[in-house]
Formats: structure tokens, C-alpha cells, sequence
């Protein structure tokens, strides 16, 4: 049996109601407990979601301390607004490989324990876009695919010649990832799949059979390319094939590569299909594409168009401006980022200034917890925050990346929650996506902070969800 990590919650408490749903008019709670679902017991919430499409439903539940039954008419599909504390009522399924590359083997002491779980479970894969290698399927686990029809799936996939594929994941019995999208192709469920890039390993001619095979399964709707990570610990792995970082011109020579399969994919299928993530572009200072050539941005979340809906937005934002459509008062403010966006985002803040008369600085801030490698915004420690903040003359208003804290806004990778980042920089603090969300909480005089009672809103999206939800108990 697949190993799993148990949860001290009891299985189905609710953690969550959302307020204009039908759970809410039903009186149900948070910490109430859902039992069963149309007399069928449910092992998580994908069973859940899947009993619960109907429109006839009734619920087993724990209210109060009392065991009773809750009945919903309802359209087809519409859904009952709960939210469960657990994501796999049974324990997460934990991951059997032993990637040289794992970015977990790298993590400092002392951040969120949720971060330190190794998860590889296919459930997380179809409820929150969770990359899965598919190396713990049992017969039972294959059975529930092909009757829930789970799709689509998120799948690491790093190479499809199955030697390679096995040396990579550390794994010697890994099945062969070919005939299992053949398999879920005969059920019907589509796969999103990911290539982490380790040079002088799986790049060069073995990518480009890599991206081959998957293209000829029309299941596959998707490739990212993303590059290797590292992290202080992992930097004294830099001697090991496949652990530095890309130069700017192997980083072009990867785009020139991928744009090649592009283009036969759009010929092929009429979508790009392939995709390298972010940071190759800003690596090789090359160009970022359109927004056409994202196929609505399907790995989003994996860094793969972030920058360019940044620059949409700003676009957007920019012709509102010279429309006198957004008012922004004359004031100054400072935005701390990674330093890998920090470039990018100075040019838009110097734009920015221009059109509004206000004073916009960007700080970048360097990575101390993980290395200067990891220079994502994302991955920032609030304590790295405070300390490059701390030196800066700081006027009234600082400005954070949304994604450098958890998916429901509370805390940063080191714990650091927003009150208390607040606390050591003297000054109020606002979480943005966007030079667009940036400018309105400007012109509303509206904080994202903590400081006026508010707090950063839950992500927008939900990838990686299992590694950031509080654990309870």
C-alpha cells in the first residue's frame, strides 16, 4: 500500500461555509462533520464532489454533537458551498521517489510543517492541480480513476524514456509513464504535464523525446518546461549532473528549442501545447510571448505566463489611466519583489510614476533563507522581507507579492504572519497580484494588511493547496 500521512482532524470536519450557499441556509457550521453522502460513505472530498452532483442529496452530518440527516433540491452540479479541512479523509498519499532534484531535500528548519510533507497524491493532482508523478497508483486507485473519470490530472513526467525517467525520479521500479497516459487516455481523462529541466540530464535530444512523445497523445493538453531549482542546502549538491542553474544563453537555446515543437504543435493541433516557464524568458532577457500563445494559461501557477498577464494587466491599466477612468492620487510607495521580477516590475513602476505623478519604488529582496539561486517572489521568508525593508527610508504605503504567502493569506514561509512583518517595519502593508490592484488600493485608501482589521484575501487560485493549509489539533 501507498504510504500516507494521517491528519489529527476527524474525517469530514468542515472547516469552511461559504455564506451564500445552500450549506449556510441549511444551518450547517465549521467543525460540523459530514458522515456520508446519499448513504454512501465518503472517503475525501472528491468523493464528495462526485456524490454530490445530483439533484436530489442528502447528507449524513455531525451538528452540534448530534447525528442527523440534511436534504438539498438542487440544480445539477450546483455545489453546496462547504469546505473541509482535510483534503484526503484517509491521510495524504506521500511521495516513493527520491528525486536528486527535490526541492524539499533543500528546506531550511523551522517553516510551516505542511511545507515538509512530500506529497504525490492524484487526488491533489485533480482537486488543486498538484503535480504527481503517478509511481503509487494501486489497482484500487486505477479502478477510481477510471470510474470518477478524474481529469485532468497534473503529471511530472521529466522524461519518457523509462531508463531516464527512472534515474531522475531515484526510482528503479517507476512504471513507464507512455503506456500510463495510454491508460488514462482510454479512460478519457486528460493530463497536464510537467518537465523539470536539469542541464547536461534530460535536456538536449532527451527533451526533445520527451516533448514528442507527449505530443502524440492528443490526452496530453499540456507540456511545461520548468528549470531546476536549488536551495542552500541543494547548493551543496551543485557538483551532482543536472543541479546548477541555466546561463542566459542555454536558457535561450531551451526557448529556440521548445518554440520549434510550438510550432509543430499549432500546425498539429492549432494550440502552442508547449511551454517554457517564465524564468527561462527572463533568464535569457528574450521576449515574452502573447497571450495567444498561452492557450489560456493552463500552468499559470507552474510560472508559465505569470509575466505575461502581468504585462496585460498593466496595459489594461495604463489605458484606464490616460481615459481618466483610475484616479491615483500623488503619493509615494515601494513594492518589494523577487529579484528575477524585480527588472520588470521597475520598468512598470517608472511607467507607472509618469502617468500618475506618483513616486513608485521597487526593492528588491534577496533570498537568505534558500540562496540567491531561489529568486522567485513567491518563495521570499517574511523575515527577508523585514530585513530589506528595515534599511529603507519607507514611505506610507509598502506593497508585497500576494504569492509570498499561503493560500489563505495568514502566514508567510517562515511562519512570519502580516501583523507581525508590520510590527517590524513600523508600516502598514498591502498584498497585490497586480500593478492594477496596486494602483486601486491607492486610489481606495484600501490596505490589505492587518493593520485595519483586514486580511489578505485567499489566493485566486488553488495549486499547491495541501502545502499551505494550517494544520489543526
Amino acid at each position: 500500500m501507498p504510504r500516507s500521512r494521517r491528519s489529527t482532524v476527524p474525517a469530514g470536519a468542515i472547516r469552511a461555509i461559504d455564506p451564500d450557499s445552500l450549506a449556510n441556509e441549511a444551518g450547517l457550521q465549521p467543525g460540523d462533520q459530514v458522515l456520508s453522502v446519499n448513504g454512501q460513505r465518503i472517503r475525501d472530498p472528491v468523493d464528495y464532489r462526485f456524490q454530490t452532483t445530483e439533484q436530489l442529496v442528502e447528507l449524513e452530518v455531525v451538528h452540534e454533537g448530534q447525528v442527523g440527516f440534511v436534504e438539498f433540491e438542487k440544480p445539477i452540479d450546483e455545489p453546496l458551498g462547504i469546505e473541509f479541512n482535510d483534503e484526503a479523509f484517509d491521510g495524504t498519499r506521500i511521495c516513493n521517489n527520491k528525486c536528486f532534484f527535490c526541492f524539499l531535500k533543500g528546506l531550511p528548519k523551522g517553516l510551516r510543517r505542511p511545507l515538509y510533507i512530500k506529497d504525490d497524491d492524484y487526488r491533489l493532482s485533480f482537486l488543486h492541480g498538484n503535480f504527481v508523478t503517478m509511481t503509487n497508483l494501486s489497482d484500487d486507485d486505477w479502478q477510481r480513476l477510471a470510474e470518477q473519470r478524474l481529469s485532468p490530472l497534473h503529471i511530472s513526467v521529466h522524461a519518457t524514456n523509462l531508463e531516464l525517467r527512472r534515474r531522475l525520479l531515484g526510482n528503479r521500479t517507476a512504471p513507464d509513464i507512455l503506456e500510463q497516459l495510454d491508460r488514462l487516455a482510454e479512460m478519457r481523462i486528460e493530463a497536464h504535464t510537467q518537465v523539470v529541466l536539469c542541464p547536461g540530464v534530460n535536456d538536449g535530444a532527451a527533451l526533445d523525446e520527451t516533448v514528442s512523445d507527449l505530443l502524440s497523445h492528443d490526452n496530453v493538453v499540456s507540456i511545461g518546461v520548468v528549470p531546476v531549482g536549488s536551495s542552500m542546502e541543494g547548493d551543496a549538491r551543485i557538483g551532482e549532473p543536472g543541479m546548477r542553474a541555466h546561463s542566459g544563453v542555454e536558457a535561450k537555446q531551451v526557448i529556440r528549442q521548445l518554440r520549434r515543437w510550438q510550432s509543430i504543435a499549432r500546425t498539429q493541433r492549432g494550440a502552442s501545447v508547449v511551454f517554457p516557464s517564465d524564468e527561462f524568458y527572463l533568464t535569457a532577457g528574450a521576449q515574452i510571448p502573447s497571450s495567444g500563445r498561452y492557450d489560456g494559461f493552463p500552468q499559470w501557477e507552474n510560472g508559465i505566463g505569470m509575466t505575461r498577464t502581468l504585462f496585460d494587466d498593466w496595459t489594461k491599466t495604463r489605458r484606464r489611466l490616460r481615459k481618466g477612468n483610475l484616479n491615483v492620487p500623488r503619493t509615494e510607495a515601494l513594492l518589494a519583489c523577487g529579484t528575477l521580477i524585480a527588472p520588470t516590475l521597475k520598468q512598470l513602476c517608472e511607467d507607472a510614476s509618469r502617468l500618475t505623478g506618483c513616486r513608485l519604488e521597487v526593492v528588491p529582496v534577496e533570498n537568505t533563507l534558500f540562496g540567491s539561486r531561489v529568486n522567485v517572489s513567491g518563495l521570499i521568508p517574511g523575515a527577508d522581507f523585514a530585513a530589506a525593508l528595515r534599511g529603507v527610508d519607507l514611505p506610507e504605503r509598502v506593497f508585497l507579492p500576494r504569492a509570498s504567502l499561503d493560500y489563505f493569506g495568514n502566514k508567510f514561509l517562515d511562519d512570519l504572519t502580516p501583523a507581525e512583518l508590520e510590527d517590524r517595519i513600523d508600516r502598514p502593508v498591502s498584498f497585490v497580484y497586480s500593478m492594477s490592484e496596486l494602483l486601486e488600493s491607492i486610489s481606495d485608501g484600501v490596505e490589505q494588511g492587518s493593520r485595519d482589521g483586514r486580511q489578505p484575501r485567499p489566493n485566486l487560485r488553488s495549486n499547491g493547496r495541501s502545502w499551505t493549509t494550517p494544520e489543526a489539533g
